[in-house]
Protein backbone atom coordinates (compact mmCIF):
# COMPACT_ATOMS: atom_id res chain seq x y z
CA UNK A 1 0.00 0.00 0.00
CA UNK A 2 1.11 3.83 -0.78
CA UNK A 3 -0.18 5.06 2.39
CA UNK A 4 -0.68 3.27 5.25
CA UNK A 5 -2.41 3.90 8.83
CA UNK A 6 -0.71 2.85 11.70
CA UNK A 7 -1.64 3.38 15.81
CA UNK A 8 0.04 3.77 19.03
CA UNK A 9 -0.50 5.54 21.91
CA UNK A 10 -3.70 7.20 21.01
CA UNK A 11 -1.57 8.34 17.32
CA UNK A 12 -2.57 7.52 13.98
CA UNK A 13 0.32 8.02 11.86
CA UNK A 14 -0.75 8.30 8.46
CA UNK A 15 2.32 6.98 6.29
CA UNK A 16 3.11 7.93 3.26
CA UNK A 17 4.95 5.29 1.36
CA UNK A 18 5.70 5.12 -2.16
CA UNK A 19 9.47 5.29 -3.10
CA UNK A 20 11.69 6.89 -3.86
CA UNK A 21 10.25 10.35 -3.33
CA UNK A 22 6.37 9.93 -2.51
CA UNK A 23 4.75 10.95 -5.53
CA UNK A 24 0.98 11.32 -5.32
CA UNK A 25 -0.45 9.74 -7.74
CA UNK A 26 -4.00 9.10 -7.90
CA UNK A 27 -4.24 5.65 -6.30
CA UNK A 28 -2.01 7.62 -3.48
CA UNK A 29 -4.88 10.48 -3.61
CA UNK A 30 -7.53 7.75 -3.12
CA UNK A 31 -5.70 6.00 -0.43
CA UNK A 32 -4.89 8.93 1.88
CA UNK A 33 -8.79 10.16 1.36
CA UNK A 34 -9.60 6.80 2.60
CA UNK A 35 -7.44 6.10 5.61
CA UNK A 36 -7.92 9.90 6.68
CA UNK A 37 -11.49 9.11 6.80
CA UNK A 38 -10.93 5.83 8.64
CA UNK A 39 -8.92 7.49 11.09
CA UNK A 40 -12.06 10.20 11.79
CA UNK A 41 -14.04 7.16 12.89
CA UNK A 42 -11.38 5.43 14.86
CA UNK A 43 -11.88 5.76 18.51
CA UNK A 44 -8.68 4.59 18.98
CA UNK A 45 -7.38 7.39 17.06
CA UNK A 46 -7.39 10.86 19.44
CA UNK A 47 -4.40 12.67 17.22
CA UNK A 48 -2.82 11.94 13.58
CA UNK A 49 0.44 12.67 12.55
CA UNK A 50 1.02 12.76 8.55
CA UNK A 51 4.47 11.43 7.71
CA UNK A 52 6.54 10.73 4.44
CA UNK A 53 9.28 8.94 6.24
CA UNK A 54 13.42 10.06 7.25
CA UNK A 55 14.36 11.06 3.66
CA UNK A 56 11.25 13.30 2.52
CA UNK A 57 7.53 14.05 3.08
CA UNK A 58 6.15 14.33 -0.69
CA UNK A 59 7.43 15.81 -3.37
CA UNK A 60 4.18 16.59 -5.07
CA UNK A 61 2.06 14.72 -7.91
CA UNK A 62 3.24 12.24 -10.23
CA UNK A 63 3.98 14.48 -13.02
CA UNK A 64 3.89 11.45 -15.83
CA UNK A 65 0.56 10.55 -14.51
CA UNK A 66 -0.59 13.80 -15.18
CA UNK A 67 0.94 14.72 -18.50
CA UNK A 68 -1.06 11.71 -20.41
CA UNK A 69 -4.49 14.01 -19.15
CA UNK A 70 -6.05 15.86 -20.94
CA UNK A 71 -8.79 19.07 -20.07
CA UNK A 72 -11.42 16.23 -19.72
CA UNK A 73 -9.58 13.71 -17.75
CA UNK A 74 -8.59 16.54 -15.06
CA UNK A 75 -12.36 18.42 -14.90
CA UNK A 76 -12.98 14.37 -13.52
CA UNK A 77 -10.60 13.94 -11.55
CA UNK A 78 -9.81 17.50 -10.09
CA UNK A 79 -12.63 17.40 -7.60
CA UNK A 80 -11.63 13.86 -6.31
CA UNK A 81 -7.95 15.06 -5.67
CA UNK A 82 -8.82 18.30 -3.43
CA UNK A 83 -11.80 15.97 -1.69
CA UNK A 84 -8.23 13.74 -1.03
CA UNK A 85 -6.47 16.51 0.99
CA UNK A 86 -10.10 17.93 2.39
CA UNK A 87 -10.42 14.53 4.05
CA UNK A 88 -7.17 15.14 5.94
CA UNK A 89 -8.25 18.85 7.02
CA UNK A 90 -10.98 17.76 8.35
CA UNK A 91 -9.73 14.85 10.54
CA UNK A 92 -12.02 16.34 13.56
CA UNK A 93 -8.70 15.60 15.96
CA UNK A 94 -5.73 17.08 16.06
CA UNK A 95 -3.57 16.58 13.44
CA UNK A 96 0.56 17.29 12.63
CA UNK A 97 2.73 16.88 9.47
CA UNK A 98 6.03 15.32 10.20
CA UNK A 99 8.08 16.99 7.59
CA UNK A 100 11.37 16.08 6.10
CA UNK A 101 12.95 16.77 2.73
CA UNK A 102 10.76 17.92 0.16
CA UNK A 103 7.53 18.95 0.47
CA UNK A 104 6.89 20.27 -2.79
CA UNK A 105 3.38 20.50 -4.72
CA UNK A 106 0.94 18.39 -3.57
CA UNK A 107 3.40 17.73 -0.62
CA UNK A 108 3.37 21.05 0.56
CA UNK A 109 -0.32 20.85 0.34
CA UNK A 110 -0.66 18.16 1.92
CA UNK A 111 1.15 19.89 5.30
CA UNK A 112 -0.86 22.70 4.80
CA UNK A 113 -3.86 20.39 5.89
CA UNK A 114 -2.47 19.93 9.22
CA UNK A 115 -2.72 22.21 12.08
CA UNK A 116 1.01 22.27 13.14
CA UNK A 117 3.93 21.25 11.35
CA UNK A 118 7.18 19.97 12.82
CA UNK A 119 10.16 20.20 10.00
CA UNK A 120 13.27 18.63 9.71
CA UNK A 121 16.23 20.86 9.45
CA UNK A 122 16.44 19.25 5.89
CA UNK A 123 13.06 20.27 4.70
CA UNK A 124 12.65 22.58 1.58
CA UNK A 125 8.94 23.30 1.03
CA UNK A 126 6.95 25.04 -2.29
CA UNK A 127 4.52 25.37 -4.89
CA UNK A 128 5.82 25.17 -8.07
CA UNK A 129 3.35 24.22 -10.01
CA UNK A 130 3.50 27.38 -11.85
CA UNK A 131 7.09 25.97 -13.35
CA UNK A 132 4.41 23.48 -15.33
CA UNK A 133 2.24 25.84 -16.35
CA UNK A 134 -0.45 25.30 -13.74
CA UNK A 135 -1.39 26.90 -10.53
CA UNK A 136 -1.85 24.65 -7.18
CA UNK A 137 -4.69 22.38 -7.64
CA UNK A 138 -5.21 20.24 -3.91
CA UNK A 139 -5.58 23.84 -2.29
CA UNK A 140 -2.90 25.70 -2.72
CA UNK A 141 -3.89 29.16 -3.38
CA UNK A 142 -6.34 28.91 -0.60
CA UNK A 143 -5.12 27.22 2.30
CA UNK A 144 -1.29 29.24 1.88
CA UNK A 145 -3.06 32.33 1.63
CA UNK A 146 -4.95 31.50 4.94
CA UNK A 147 -2.07 30.74 6.92
CA UNK A 148 0.59 32.68 5.79
CA UNK A 149 -1.36 35.94 4.15
CA UNK A 150 -1.76 36.61 0.45
CA UNK A 151 1.47 38.59 -0.21
CA UNK A 152 3.59 35.26 0.70
CA UNK A 153 1.29 33.09 -0.52
CA UNK A 154 1.67 34.81 -4.24
CA UNK A 155 5.60 35.05 -3.96
CA UNK A 156 5.86 31.39 -3.46
CA UNK A 157 2.61 30.45 -5.89
CA UNK A 158 4.06 32.95 -8.66
CA UNK A 159 7.65 32.19 -8.72
CA UNK A 160 7.17 28.58 -7.77
CA UNK A 161 10.49 28.93 -5.65
CA UNK A 162 11.48 26.19 -2.70
CA UNK A 163 12.23 27.55 0.60
CA UNK A 164 14.40 25.96 3.16
CA UNK A 165 13.12 25.19 6.61
CA UNK A 166 14.29 28.11 8.62
CA UNK A 167 12.77 30.90 5.59
CA UNK A 168 9.51 28.46 6.00
CA UNK A 169 9.28 29.34 9.50
CA UNK A 170 10.21 33.14 9.33
CA UNK A 171 7.00 32.79 6.83
CA UNK A 172 4.86 30.92 9.20
CA UNK A 173 5.03 28.14 6.79
CA UNK A 174 5.97 25.72 9.41
CA UNK A 175 5.97 26.00 13.17
CA UNK A 176 8.62 24.43 14.44
CA UNK A 177 12.32 23.23 13.07
CA UNK A 178 14.21 20.95 14.50
CA UNK A 179 17.12 17.93 13.53
CA UNK A 180 15.97 15.89 10.93
CA UNK A 181 16.26 12.49 12.67
CA UNK A 182 14.00 13.92 15.65
CA UNK A 183 11.02 15.11 13.38
CA UNK A 184 9.00 12.09 13.63
CA UNK A 185 9.26 11.43 17.15
CA UNK A 186 9.19 15.34 18.06
CA UNK A 187 5.78 15.27 16.04
CA UNK A 188 4.84 12.08 17.69
CA UNK A 189 5.54 13.67 21.18
CA UNK A 190 3.44 16.73 20.62
CA UNK A 191 0.49 14.56 18.96
CA UNK A 192 0.26 11.58 21.85
CA UNK A 193 -0.08 14.81 24.27
CA UNK A 194 -2.75 15.75 22.87
CA UNK A 195 -3.86 12.55 22.69
CA UNK A 196 -4.59 12.93 26.34
CA UNK A 197 -6.69 15.55 25.81
CA UNK A 198 -10.55 15.99 26.32
CA UNK A 199 -11.59 14.60 22.83
CA UNK A 200 -14.85 17.01 22.40
CA UNK A 201 -13.42 20.16 23.17
CA UNK A 202 -9.98 19.46 21.25
CA UNK A 203 -12.57 18.94 17.99
CA UNK A 204 -14.74 21.84 19.45
CA UNK A 205 -11.77 23.92 19.07
CA UNK A 206 -10.66 22.97 15.72
CA UNK A 207 -13.93 23.14 14.23
CA UNK A 208 -14.37 26.45 15.86
CA UNK A 209 -11.15 28.10 14.52
CA UNK A 210 -11.52 26.57 11.04
CA UNK A 211 -15.25 27.13 9.83
CA UNK A 212 -14.77 30.51 11.80
CA UNK A 213 -12.31 31.44 9.96
CA UNK A 214 -13.76 31.05 6.63
CA UNK A 215 -17.00 33.03 7.58
CA UNK A 216 -17.45 36.40 9.49
CA UNK A 217 -16.75 37.41 13.16
CA UNK A 218 -20.58 37.28 14.41
CA UNK A 219 -21.14 33.71 12.63
CA UNK A 220 -17.80 32.93 13.82
CA UNK A 221 -18.58 34.17 17.25
CA UNK A 222 -22.42 31.83 17.13
CA UNK A 223 -20.12 28.82 16.04
CA UNK A 224 -18.42 28.89 19.16
CA UNK A 225 -20.88 29.85 21.76
CA UNK A 226 -22.74 26.77 20.47
CA UNK A 227 -19.68 24.53 20.86
CA UNK A 228 -18.82 26.20 24.46
CA UNK A 229 -22.50 25.82 25.95
CA UNK A 230 -22.65 21.62 24.41
CA UNK A 231 -19.54 20.77 26.16
CA UNK A 232 -21.16 21.62 29.15
CA UNK A 233 -22.98 17.88 28.67
CA UNK A 234 -20.12 16.49 28.64
CA UNK A 235 -18.08 14.27 30.92
CA UNK A 236 -14.79 15.67 30.31
CA UNK A 237 -16.09 19.19 30.93
CA UNK A 238 -17.43 17.24 34.49
CA UNK A 239 -14.06 16.19 34.80
CA UNK A 240 -11.98 18.69 34.39
CA UNK A 241 -13.89 21.40 36.40
CA UNK A 242 -14.08 18.59 39.69
CA UNK A 243 -10.10 18.44 39.28
CA UNK A 244 -9.97 22.17 38.79
CA UNK A 245 -11.79 22.58 41.91
CA UNK A 246 -10.22 19.69 44.02
CA UNK A 247 -6.49 19.33 42.58
CA UNK A 248 -6.01 23.11 41.20
CA UNK A 249 -5.17 23.44 37.47
CA UNK A 250 -3.90 21.24 34.83
CA UNK A 251 -4.40 17.88 36.69
CA UNK A 252 -7.69 16.29 35.34
CA UNK A 253 -7.30 13.12 33.41
CA UNK A 254 -9.72 12.91 30.15
CA UNK A 255 -8.88 8.43 29.56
Amino acid sequence: MTVSLEVAEGVGTLRLDRPPMNALDIATQDRLKELAEEATRREDVRAVVVYGGEKVFAAGADIKEMQAMDHTAMVLRARALQDSFTAVARIPKPVVAAVTGYALGGGCELALCADFRIAGENAKLGQPEILLGLIPGAGGTQRLARLVGPSKAKDLIFTGRMVKADEAKELGLVDRVVPADEVYAQAHAWAAKLAQGPALALRAAKESIDTGLETDLDTGLAIERNWFAGLFATEDRERGMRSFVEEGPGNAKFL
